[in-house]
């Protein structure tokens, strides 16, 4: 709705960028919280929070361009124009889960208690960075006549202005905050290590799935131009987060019955 907070000369300040930097913010500061009491020092997390803010503006960008490389290859310059919008969640996730592993292994660090450490963060840090992709504009969702569409009229705006269109970014904003709150209620009756990072998976997976029906500017290209790229990525990850979730709690499972054996000898 609001593209620009200010701009004075050549220094523009975007809400999107903002946004990204509060949602930033207040993830790392939960999450330094929850590692002090696991145990966690904090310089670790505040290393991979630096870490994970680079790869995952890099990958999100990355997987972006791809996307839209038609564009981009006509104007190449704009792809470092990161602030102005145009990231794709599913990137930076995947680059950033690559920085995680390589980091914790050097560093020694128990790497399922550190992505359970990071998944309410990602929840709460990616509800926030959506309200500047409503601001921006970008990610706006398809024409709409029921009550609550919204109208852009910002000529900056990314988004059609002048008709109502879903809140495509509030939905997910909404889901990404539901999921946080189920996050840190579920989380001290987590079965495993990793039971919440896959939980997470599995919940933005099927919120993106549906939100993605709501889009208005993403194509429809893939599975018989039914589906988004997105859409796709969410169904593999989906099955990914159940088929891990199924394995580690039928390990655990087997794991007690083996201890309740030995005990009976």
């Amino acid at each position: 709705m609001c593209p620009i907070i200010f701009k004075i000369g050549p220094l523009t300040i975007h809400t999107y960028g903002v946004f990204l930097a509060i949602g930033f913010i207040i993830g790392l500061i939960f999450a330094i919280n929850q590692a002090k009491k696991q145990g966690i020092p904090k310089e670790n997390i505040l290393d991979l929070g630096f870490y994970i803010l680079i790869s995952a503006v890099v990958g999100s960008r990355l997987l972006f361009v791809i996307k839209e490389y038609k564009y981009y290859l006509k104007n190449p310059l704009d792809i470092i124009k990161f602030w102005e919008g145009g990231l794709v969640f599913y990137g930076g996730l995947l680059l950033a889960t690559i920085v995680v592993i390589f980091y914790t292994s050097k560093k020694t660090l128990p790497l399922w208690k550190i992505a359970d450490i990071i998944a309410p963060s990602l929840a709460i840090g990616y509800a926030i960075a959506r309200l500047g992709c409503f601001s921006a504009g970008c990610c706006y969702g398809k024409p709409t006549e029921l009550p609550w569409g919204v109208i852009f009229t910002d000529p900056h705006s990314l988004a059609i202005t002048g008709i109502p269109l879903h809140p495509t970014q509030l939905y997910g904003a909404l889901a990404s905050f539901g999921i946080f709150i189920f996050l840190i209620t579920y989380r001290r009756h987590k079965k495993f290590e990793g039971e919440l990072f896959w939980l997470y998976m599995l919940l933005y997976s099927v919120a993106r799935f549906i939100i993605e029906f709501f889009r208005g500017d993403e194509a429809r290209d893939l599975i018989y131009r039914s589906f988004s790229l997105a859409q796709a990525i969410s169904i593999a990850v989906l099955l990914i987060a159940i088929g891990f979730i199924i394995i580690y709690r039928r390990k655990k499972g087997y794991n007690i019955n083996i201890r309740k054996y030995d005990s009976e000898w």
